[in-house]
């Protein structure tokens, strides 16, 4: 029991501490080829959730500070029938970034999907450097994922549009641990991109 208890405590520290110094680019470059859009399920009528919302309005004003001039959103149909992609798609040209200038990522099924699909999507039209764009607590894991990844990065993160309570705040970090810690022992490898591929 107290060896398993001092297993788990130390595998969190791990967890913690790899989210506390976790890359935030690697890169000193101020615009990039796109903004990658990290995915977020849309609510049961295919609306976008406002964490989903968040983030596709941050991207929409990079995107009109000149930051980049693409859009890449990544998501499939996690939570329901709705591809986050094509709602995250919908979303940004009503606010008024054109069609041709938002590229959707429909299959990704996780954040190292997000990453590797969007890398792929973007090794195909030969672009090498991206604004990842998420949640702020969402973006430690992302940068452990991007830092293995061939392109010039940096993540930028997407304030919420309403006041978390204490509580969701306390459970949004406890999940983002967790799922780092399952990123760290687990998925990194078993989910790896194929990196020859995208070099």
């Amino acid at each position: 029991m107290v060896a398993a208890f001092l297993f788990g405590a130390i595998a969190l520290c791990w967890a913690m501490l790899a989210r506390r110094f976790a890359p935030q680019s690697n890169t000193a470059r101020d615009t990039f080829d796109a903004i990658i859009v990290l995915g977020y399920p849309a609510d049961a009528d295919g609306n976008p959730t406002p964490i989903q919302l968040a983030r596709v309005t941050e991207a929409v004003q990079e995107y009109e500070r000149g930051i980049a001039p693409r859009l890449i959103v990544t998501g499939s149909a996690v939570a329901n029938h709705y591809v986050e992609a094509q709602v995250m798609a919908r979303t940004a040209e009503a606010q008024g970034v054109p069609a041709s200038n938002v590229f959707i990522e429909p299959n990704a099924r996780d954040t190292i999907q997000n990453a590797c699909y969007s890398v792929g999507l973007m090794k195909a039209h030969g672009w090498i450097s991206a604004e990842i764009v998420s949640s702020p607590g969402h973006l430690p894991r992302a940068g452990l994922i991007f830092s293995r990844l061939p392109i010039e990065w940096r993540v930028h993160a997407a304030p919420s549009l309403e006041p978390l309570s204490a509580d969701e705040r306390y459970a949004d970090a406890v999940q983002e641990t967790l799922k780092t810690l399952r990123y760290l022992a687990w998925t990194r490898w078993r989910e790896r991109c194929a990196s020859a591929d995208l070099r």
